[in-house]
């Protein structure tokens, strides 16, 4: 019978078969061939023995947190307590980008900013969702289940951003322990010690220890693509990296304010941790 697994605690995978649910254990074999079942994994099981036969064929798969067949990944990004950093949201976009996974990005804590902030916030907020990076509040309830819809979605960004906080937002029966930011750090406490699968929307979000690996595994070529709005400006060179080239048409668009500047000064220190 086929199913996807939807929670892993020690050696117990729990597995979704429509509308019935199993506890299985690993077959032997796949520690034999070097392979491990994770959370997101279509897998066929047999029912007699609650065993794991075989793992199907992955459309992609993330080793921190460790998950397979993502859709999405909603970028959980407070703008107060803690502070928006920008750097690390543009990167969680580049390793979401690379990974074939599609970026979104959520805003949480608007409530707690002044009328000045919120303006700025709002600047951010259109200029994600003018390149094709859908933006949205943690408030945009509606919206956020519509993106849910048939996907599964990890949830990604710093700690005490909100993310256990927007999964018990869109659905108050799920009651996802969450803790006060410590005032000392100026940051979260993890509250996640497993990944699990949690059923809202007819689809499915993912609540994680925290999307931690943002290491650049990438070629300087691959990243200039990961930047959605350059892809669109045809550069003097081809193989231009929009760097100190002459005739860049980024840089160009950087100085019009037609790119965030904060998006390209990122990228120039993306590129530099490439080439380290």
């Amino acid at each position: 019978m086929k199913g996807q697994i939807i929670r892993i605690i020690s050696n117990l995978y729990t597995v979704k078969c429509g509308d019935e649910v199993y506890g299985c254990r690993a077959r032997g074999k796949f520690r034999n061939e070097g392979l491990s079942p994770v959370v997101g994994d279509y897998v066929i099981i047999d029912i007699n023995d609650n065993v794991i036969t075989d793992i199907l064929p992955r459309k992609n798969e993330l080793s921190r947190p460790v998950i397979a067949n993502v859709d999405k990944a909603f970028i959980i990004a407070s703008v107060k307590r803690p502070e928006l950093d920008l750097f690390l949201l543009d990167k969680l976009i580049c390793v979401i980008t690379y990974n074939n996974i599609e970026p979104v990005i959520i805003f949480t804590k608007v409530d707690l900013l002044s009328a000045g902030e919120l303006d700025i916030i709002n600047g951010y907020k259109m200029y994600y969702n003018s390149i094709g990076i859908k933006c949205l509040y943690n408030n945009e309830v509606l919206e956020i289940k519509d993106l849910i819809n048939n996907s599964i979605v990890v949830l990604a960004g710093q700690t005490g951003a909100g993310k256990s906080s927007l999964i018990n937002r869109l659905d108050n029966n799920k009651n996802i322990k969450t803790d006060d930011i410590s005032e000392a750090l100026g940051r979260g406490k993890h509250t996640t010690r497993h990944v699990e699968l949690y059923e809202i929307s007819n689809g499915y979000i993912a609540d994680t220890p925290g999307f931690s690996s943002l290491d650049l595994n990438m070629t300087k070529d691959e990243l200039k693509y990961t930047f959605i709005e350059f892809e669109d400006l045809e550069c003097k060179f081809r193989d231009c990296i929009h760097d100190k080239e002459i005739g860049c048409k980024v840089k160009e668009a950087v100085e019009k304010n037609d790119i965030l500047k904060s998006r390209y000064d990122n990228y120039l220190l993306f590129l530099k941790e490439i080439e380290r």
